[in-house]
């Protein structure tokens, strides 16, 4: 019987269970793949972030009404998500609560959708924009979708847009654009929730999966962000210690393949290290990045 193939995602399991996990541990189309999961960040939820979001749910300032604050949210991260469930659940006894049952919530893609969903609250939170996939893409999607909602409005409400500290400015941008027409514009309030960055013993567990799994025939590494991609080239040995960029150093190493969970990853990637990955999923899902990986070795082959 021949090896399973690594796949080593770089992220931290998802609990109670993970999509990623399940997509990869059953033997379709002919690939048979073992799972390694390699957590790259740590995760610090922001108290001052906390702290403005949770007063505004309690003085209900999030709704419908022409005298809140804000007329609907905007995540584009499941870690965002986690912080927002957790200040949700600091109250019990009022199954309305956090009392958003009537606002558009917006989604950047299924994963961070599934965790809204699962948000508690009676009914539950209404998601927008699944099928989007990426910042670029949802904030057209929210700018047509939000007018609609608030069609009766001139001037739309804010949005509140729950974020990290580091991510990308694209859709403040273009719902903020000058040159929207006035009912077109949306001003969009981020508020900082959590805070990122790779853990210390990132590239030391890295390095002790690759030095077990040498002798595999085949490995892929599934890349989620642009955080941790230097420890994870410098611990597949392909990064050029002078230019800080990979070159020609990996050519010896021909049976480790990268891909990259959208177009963000794999531009940092080209941008900053000169490598362009072997698989960019054209959805960042676990079904994306399957599909992706299963294309390429088939038309490897051919």
């Amino acid at each position: 019987m021949s090896p399973k193939t690594p796949v080593f995602l770089l992220k931290t399991k998802s609990t109670p269970g993970d999509s990623y996990e399940e997509q990869f541990s059953s033997e379709t189309d002919g690939f048979d793949f073992e799972p390694f999961f390699v957590p790259v960040l740590e995760h610090r939820f922001k108290d001052e972030g906390l702290a403005t979001v949770r007063n505004l749910l309690k003085t209900k300032s999030i709704g419908t009404g022409p005298d809140c604050a804000y007329g609907g949210m905007v995540f584009t991260s499941q870690r965002a998500v986690e912080a927002f469930t957790h200040l949700v659940q600091e109250v019990t006894g009022d199954e309305r609560w956090p009392h958003l049952q009537d606002i558009p919530v917006y989604s950047v893609g299924p994963a961070t959708t599934r965790a809204l969903k699962a948000v508690p609250q009676q009914p539950q939170l209404q998601v927008f924009g699944e099928h989007t996939g990426n910042g670029e893409t949802l904030a057209p999607y929210i700018i047509q979708h939000y007018g609609e909602w608030y069609k009766d409005r001139p001037t739309k409400p804010p949005l509140l847009f729950l974020v990290g500290e580091q991510r990308r400015d694209i859709i403040p941008k273009k719902l903020m654009d000058p040159a929207l027409p006035s009912d077109k514009f949306i001003r969009i309030d981020e508020v900082v929730v959590y805070g990122t960055g790779v853990m210390e013993s990132f590239q030391e567990d890295f390095t002790k999966l690759l030095k077990e799994t040498e002798n595999r025939p085949a490995r892929w590494v599934v890349v989620f962000s642009p955080s941790g991609c230097d420890g994870m080239l410098s611990a597949l040995g392909w990064l050029n210690e002078r230019s800080g960029r990979v070159g020609d150093v990996n050519q010896g190493d021909r049976k480790t393949y990268i891909a990259t969970i959208g177009p963000t990853t794999r531009l940092h990637l080209v941008n900053n290290f000169g490598y362009e990955p072997h698989v960019c999923a054209e959805q960042p899902s676990p079904e994306g990045v399957y599909e992706g990986i299963n294309r390429f070795w088939n038309e490897s082959r051919k």
